[in-house]
């Protein structure tokens, strides 16, 4: 068994890598999407682009727009003229927000009461509108303390040392300049391994059997069990390889910090690799040529994404569709991949996720191997 086992990992191996392109396939298409997603996929958003329309013109006025100016978070187009202008120019999405800050707006400021602006924000990617909303709602609210914190110096200045106030002084744990890409990084690791190790799979074994040469190997003295094993070991160590050529870009290159245990990752991604070979043997069974291979891929990838938490957290999602998540392998081994890259925790908090990765494994391994074994009888 173990020398026809080792003849049939030799085909596969001199099949993958004596195709230039092919090479190039493996490890090249994993890389660019590294670097790309590393840096498009964030959830900062800067230079949101807002306009403001001043009807006041007053020294207070100008302050507020000039804070808008000098904050990062926008970026603050030429100043409007009238009410028609600020309509058009957010119809038109030349600008995501839009102000208008009213006539008599420093006066009532200086008669101690509430002046109002109008914020307009165009709602069409409402994450983005809600966030610069909340962005703008910042600086109106540090704009209005320091004018009272002034008004009242100037007026009674030895109120201000008995004046109570509240001060949060926030602490974050385990990303401390919240960064995004520490957070994405690992989940497109994730991402790629899972693409490359379907994909590659269930194209291997399809092939065989639209080109002719499946049923050409079967009738060799080789078992559809080692058979089986020649196809799926070689992937595996190439999706083994490809973590780690990712797992090293994240590090060194996005400076993602690797806290916890590499042998708990290199657990964690043994188990996850397993799931995503049985899904691709899985396919394989059903699929008679390349093209359905493919297809019937994204019906696979495209939901394990959207219920991984990759980018939507599930504890927003409909509480019936929640459970669907325990279905996808990507969600255990992300929650494995930021625990050990950020926390640095170990089996004893990740073992749930591990279980879960092991049993989706072990099922899809044995109805793959089970109607694979159907196919070829």
């Amino acid at each position: 068994m173990l020398a026809r086992l080792k003849q049939m990992l030799i085909k596969e191996f001199i099949q993958v890598f004596r195709d230039g392109r092919t090479r190039w396939v493996l490890f090249g298409p994993p890389l660019i999407q590294m670097m790309i997603f590393g840096y498009a996929a964030t959830f900062e958003i800067k230079h949101v682009a807002i306009a403001i329309l001043d009807l006041d013109h007053s020294q207070e006025s100008r302050d507020l727009v000039s804070r808008f100016g000098a904050s990062p978070y926008f970026a603050l187009r030429p100043a409007l003229e009238n009410r028609q202008e600020l309509a058009d120019k957010v119809e038109r999405g030349e600008t995501t927000l839009a102000m208008q800050i009213p006539p008599g707006f420093a006066q009532k400021l200086q008669s101690g009461e509430t002046a109002s602006a109008q914020l307009i924000v165009d709602g069409t990617n409402s994450n983005t509108a809600l966030i610069a909303a909340g962005y703008a709602n910042q600086v109106a609210l540090a704009f209005a303390g320091d004018y009272q914190r002034e008004r009242m110096q100037a007026r009674a200045p030895f109120l201000m040392e008995i004046a109570p106030s509240v001060e949060l002084d926030q602490r974050p744990w385990y990303n401390t300049d919240l960064r995004s890409r520490w957070f994405f990084v690992p989940g497109i690791i994730g991402n790629i391994a899972m693409l490359v190790a379907v994909i590659l799979t269930a194209f291997a074994i399809v092939r065989e059997r639209e080109i002719g040469t499946l049923e050409q190997i079967m009738v060799t003295p080789i078992r559809p069990v080692e058979f089986i094993l020649g196809k799926t070991v070689p992937f595996f160590l190439i999706g083994l390889f490809d973590l780690a050529l990712l797992t090293t870009v994240g590090i060194l290159w996005f400076r993602i910090p690797l806290r916890g245990s590499f042998l708990v990752l290199l657990l964690g991604t043994v188990l996850y690799l397993l799931c995503m070979l049985g899904v691709g043997l899985f396919i394989s069974t059903v699929s008679a040529t390349q093209q359905q291979a493919m297809v019937t891929s994204f019906f696979f990838t495209m939901p394990a994404i959207m219920f991984s938490g990759f980018s939507f957290p599930i504890s927003t999602m409909p509480h019936w569709l929640q459970y669907l998540t325990y279905l996808s392998p990507l969600r255990y081994f992300l929650v494995v991949l930021r625990g050990v890259f950020l926390k640095g925790v170990g089996l004893n908090l990740l073992w749930p996720q591990m279980a879960g990765m092991a049993i989706l494994g072990t099922f899809m391994l044995t109805i793959s191997v089970f109607r694979f074994h159907k196919a070829l009888d």
